[in-house]
C-alpha cells in the first residue's frame, strides 16, 4: 500500500483539506498567505500615495505659494 493510501485511511474525512492556521480560528493557510499578500499590496500603495502627497506639498506647493517653508 503506498504512503497516500495510508494517509487517506488515517486521515478520513480530513483528507485533501486544509489545515487551520490554530484548531480555533478558522482561517486556513491559503487564506492568511492571500491577507498578507493582499496587506502587503497595501501597504506600498499607502507609501506610494505618501511621497506623491510629500511631493506635492514639498515641491509644488511652494512653487504656488502654499506652505512656504522659511
Amino acid at each position: 500500500m503506498g504512503e497516500a493510501k495510508r494517509r487517506k485511511e488515517a486521515l478520513g474525512e480530513q483528507y485533501g483539506k486544509e489545515e487551520y492556521i490554530l484548531p480555533w480560528i478558522p482561517i486556513t493557510k491559503s487564506q492568511s498567505e492571500q491577507f498578507m499578500q493582499l496587506t502587503t499590496r497595501g501597504a506600498w500603495i499607502g507609501i506610494g500615495f505618501l511621497v506623491v502627497f510629500w511631493l506635492t506639498i514639498r515641491i509644488v506647493g511652494p512653487a504656488f505659494g502654499w506652505w512656504t517653508v522659511e
